[in-house]
């Protein structure tokens, strides 16, 4: 939040609203003039505090949104300097305990699901390498009868592969849906924190890519090794294995 003097004038003003709208580091600016302030006030605490005094003692400001990636303390520090150095704003006022207080609590949260992440992907990968080993030994006669006719280890593995890739991604694509539902979600629920809402595309492309090639991968080694295992058994092994 920027107060203004008192005497500054409105082409000042927004001069100034406009130098702060492009600035790389600002999201929004929205100006609020002595009498908004005012009535602002006047409905939050339901009291006429302009006849008691018998003037406006409260100053215009702009109230500046900054970007995500700008909100910690070192940026702030040097944006609020940036700010006081603006001749029309006589005061910079942030939450400093706050954000830092919610960067922590950000931390501490990130650490939490990166943990429990990994844990799931862990969960997952023993969930679809179990499924595709079952798969594949109620095909294992007819492995093996492949390879009494002549066909290659390539031959075999192809159609089981490309089986294996085709469900990874068709999965992926179900997760992506998930985790786009769910990021929507939480930000309707969290609205008035607009630091944490996820507008950048690049973002939503970074995890689905990321996503689909785990996908992919797992399913690719999974279905390899699972193959490779019964590829290299003798007949009369398939019926203890």
């Amino acid at each position: 939040m920027l107060f203004l003097h008192n005497n500054v004038k409105q082409a000042d003003v927004d001069k100034l609203q406009k130098t702060l709208d492009l600035s790389p580091y600002v999201k929004s600016t929205v100006f609020i003039s002595k009498d908004s302030a005012a009535r602002q006030l006047h409905s939050a605490n339901k009291e006429d505090f302009e006849s008691l005094l018998g003037y406006n003692p409260l100053p215009a400001s702009i109230n500046v949104h900054l970007k995500a990636e700008y909100i910690e303390s070192d940026s702030l520090k040097w944006i609020e300097k940036k700010f006081s150095s603006y001749p029309e704003v006589k005061e910079v006022i942030y939450q400093s305990s706050f954000i830092d207080g919610m960067n922590r609590n950000l931390r501490k949260v990130t650490l939490i699901m990166g943990g429990f992440g990994a844990l799931l992907l862990l969960v997952a990968f023993a969930l679809i390498n179990n499924t595709i080993r079952l798969t594949i030994y109620s095909k294992r006669f007819l492995i093996k009868t492949m390879q009494l006719v002549g066909a290659t280890q390539g031959f075999i593995r192809r159609p089981f592969i490309w089986r294996g890739v085709r469900h990874g991604i068709y999965a992926s694509l179900i997760a992506i849906c998930m985790i786009i539902a769910t990021v929507r979600g939480a930000e309707s629920e969290m609205h008035d924190y607009d630091f944490l809402k996820l507008h950048d595309f690049k973002i939503y492309l970074m995890i689905a890519g990321v996503v689909i090639a785990l996908g992919i991968a797992i399913s690719w080694l999974s279905t390899y090794f699972a193959l490779r295992r019964y590829l290299r058994l003798h007949s009369d092994e398939l019926y203890y294995h």
